[in-house]
């Protein structure tokens, strides 16, 4: 009898090893953007009750990127000590342990809960695409896809939900109630920690001045992700408050940041299959930044359609960072390599991305609206594309490496 159920149980088990890391991937994806893109929708309400200044609260904007840029460099390294599955439940349990502090009520646990996320997401954007390198290398586009669209609905929801939270259970609320989503995929998670027991061999940490530095083409991925970073995270920051300037509800501004958001996840259902068919990624790229620029612009020029110009900003946004994550494998030679360009592009970008939304802020101190960040940011998206065209050329980092 046992000889007959061998083969059969053989047939399931790997049927259901990859169907689980698949869930387990998508699961960790929502939790890489919605606990720090949800504060948004409720960010003035949130200054008006604990009195802070527009630079404190700022601060809960560009903490969680400085954490993305400094932390990013180190991820590898601790997957080469503990393993990618082990790294990534740790990253799991930080986020659970950041929304606690985060939501306890002392402004320095907001600040302290806030750094904490920061930290445990950067692993977890930076060891993810390594991940799909290593286990689906012939899936990339898809397996990245499938993930985007994880990452962006999670977000919508979170700024969705923020507004309608905080009005019936205040702040503290509106911010704690996102654990659902790290205490889930940690449970979903801990099925792989005994799978992949040994440490990733083929993973390594980032070497600053190395070879991956010294490479044109990691430059411009870097880039093409870093300006990507740095726009969205202005708008992500801002958003509410330029609706709200433009005449619209905090509800309103709420909702359309939410639109945003799940627009960010679009991508994900078309963008992985078509980079599999096509030899290289230069228009792709180059319209993931115009889709930025057009949504920029129409903020400026025509705020009453801003439903399409969110929309369009968030489709753009969206393709492109899953553009760089899917440009980490395809122009990458193996996961110790697609980690190394990780860290560094991660660094690099999300370094960038900390200074957008205080000089954002600044500027609109200073000119009194909001129509110079927003030209300002137009002008980036158009760099955003010519980076983007460079770094979606059919190439792989190696032959222009400096050694």
């Amino acid at each position: 009898m046992s000889q007959v159920n061998a083969p059969v149980s053989v047939r399931v088990d790997n049927i259901a090893r990859p169907a689980l890391l698949v869930v387990g991937l998508l699961l960790i994806a929502t939790n890489l953007r919605a606990p720090i893109t949800g504060v948004a929708p409720v960010l003035e309400t949130i200054q008006s009750t604990l009195a802070l200044s527009p630079l404190q609260a700022g601060l809960l904007t560009t903490l969680p990127l400085l954490a993305f840029g400094f932390i990013s460099p180190f991820a590898a390294a601790l997957a080469r000590a503990y393993g990618l599955e082990r790294t990534l439940f740790g990253a799991l349990l930080g986020i659970v342990a950041g929304v606690i502090v985060r939501s306890l009520g002392p402004v320095w646990c907001l600040y302290l809960g806030t750094g904490m996320l920061g930290t445990a997401i950067a692993v977890g954007n930076v060891l993810l695409p390594s991940l799909v390198k290593r286990d689906f290398p012939t899936k990339v586009p898809t397996i990245t896809g499938i993930c985007g669209i994880a990452m962006g609905g999670a977000a919508a929801l979170a700024s969705i939900s923020a507004v309608p939270l905080y009005n019936g259970l205040g702040w503290q609320a509106a911010l704690g109630a996102i654990i659902v989503l790290p205490l889930v995929s940690g449970a979903v998670w801990s099925a792989q920690l005994g799978s992949h027991s040994p440490p990733a061999a083929n993973t390594s940490t980032l070497s600053h001045g190395g070879p991956i530095w010294h490479s044109a083409l990691a430059w411009q991925v870097t880039l093409f992700m870093g300006f990507n970073s740095l726009l969205y995270y202005i708008l992500a920051g801002w958003l509410p408050a330029i609706l709200i300037d433009a005449g619209f509800s905090p509800a309103s501004a709420g909702s359309l940041h939410g639109a945003m958001q799940l627009a960010s996840a679009l991508p994900g259902l078309v963008l992985g299959p078509i980079v599999s068919r096509m030899n290289d990624q230069k228009l792709i790229a180059a319209a993931t930044a115009t889709f930025m620029c057009t949504g920029l612009l129409g903020l400026i020029f025509a705020p009453h359609w801003s439903l399409l110009w969110v929309c369009l900003f968030g489709a753009g946004s969206g393709g492109g960072v899953l553009l760089a994550f899917i440009a980490m494998g395809l122009r990458t030679r193996s996961a110790h390599q697609a980690a190394t360009l990780s860290g560094m592009a991660q660094c690099v970008g999300y370094l960038l991305a900390a200074c957008g939304p205080a000089m954002a802020g600044k500027m609109h101190d200073l000119t009194g609206g909001w129509h110079a960040p927003l030209a300002i940011g137009a002008v980036l998206a158009v760099a955003m594309a010519i980076f983007g065209v460079l770094a979606g050329r059919n190439r792989q980092i190696g032959a222009d490496t400096i050694r």
